[in-house]
């Protein structure tokens, strides 16, 4: 690997990561630096690959753990991939070629197929073979074309907008706590991990976020959870233009794999101690609001869900313990 590589991938792990995953990641051709980021007194697998590089992040937690990783990317470009999702073999050379059409992008919105964590076959496919990015037309959204994502069956590449920041707060997340976001619904998206971003913009917001999570002197504010959605928000915040178009999604076949767990089954995770950072820094934007505000009404509901989920594990291992004992 050299000593600028095009592209750094930065994975958070305990380790727990499987075979099959590793070898999938080291399939991804070209000059890539893979960072693993485990938490405190981890044991590290080791990998013979000299793309490779490990960290040892200060504190447990994909915030903290991601964040290590990222501030030390040397690649041109960045993507956050978690150790469980699959990127193609081909990504290098899909990254080259789409910023060197649009060197003035900030992201590449990478094409994701969710993937149940039981299809195994689909999970295992071979992956089919992206097409040439120089070839391929631009999707505007234009008064004769308002639709262009065309239910995700767009042929070209597809401009994405930057998050309308600036919607101002509406009132009814207030009045009716449990009335759904619609902010979200859009081409922009929210969340950081599975694209591919300009390095030094990350750089640039995490070095302004660190400095949001200090409160008084020492005391300093480290959410454990939800980086992706609020550093994919916060970089937007930070370059914030109206109206910008600040890169493009390639079409199908897919570029990610991401595999979807039962959601009964998943740690329950409290994401308003992240999000509220944005607020901090950007009060100005209506946006950030809306997403404070629906979430105070989900708290009920993610406390529910824990105490369910524990509940239910605790019960389980009773029942193994008995099974254990009779036997």
């Amino acid at each position: 690997m050299s000593n600028q590589p095009f592209l750094t991938i930065v994975t958070a792990t305990r380790g727990s990561f499987s075979d099959f995953w590793l070898e999938q990641l080291l399939k991804i051709k070209g000059d890539v630096q893979f960072i693993l980021v485990y938490p405190p007194e981890a044991s590290v697998k080791k990998i013979d690959d000299p793309r490779v590089e490990f960290l040892t992040s200060p504190f447990k937690g994909e915030v903290m753990q991601r964040f290590t990783g990222l501030i030390n990317a040397k690649g041109n470009y960045v993507m956050a991939l978690d150790d469980d999702d699959f990127a193609h073999p081909e990504l290098l050379e899909l990254t080259v070629k789409y910023f060197q059409r649009f060197p003035d992008s900030w992201v590449l919105r990478l094409k994701i197929q969710n993937i149940n964590d039981d299809d195994e076959a689909r999970i295992k496919q071979d992956w089919e073979t992206i097409p040439e990015v120089e070839q391929l037309e631009i999707c505007q959204k234009t008064p004769e074309n308002p639709y262009p994502f065309q239910q995700g069956n767009y042929k070209g590449l597809l401009e994405v907008p930057i998050a309308p920041l600036d919607k101002p707060l509406d009132i009814r997340h207030i009045i009716f706590p449990w009335k759904q976001r619609t902010d979200q619904n859009g081409i922009h998206f929210e969340n950081f991990n599975n694209r591919v971003w300009k390095t030094e913009r990350v750089k640039a917001a995490l070095h302004e976020l660190s400095g949001a999570m200090k409160i008084v002197g020492a005391l300093t504010w480290l959410p454990a959870w939800s980086l992706d959605r609020l550093l994919g928000l916060f970089v937007q915040a930070k370059f914030y233009q109206k109206d910008a178009i600040i890169g493009h999604a390639p079409p199908k076949p897919e570029q990610i794999r991401y595999i979807v767990r039962d959601s009964s089954l998943k740690e329950t995770r409290l994401y308003l101690m992240a999000d509220l950072l944005l607020v901090k820094c950007y009060p100005q934007y209506g946006y950030f609001w809306n997403l404070i505000f629906w979430q105070l009404y989900t708290i009920p509901r993610i406390i529910g869900k824990s105490v369910k989920l524990r509940f239910f594990k605790l019960k389980k291992n009773k029942t193994e313990n008995t099974i254990a004992i009779e036997g």
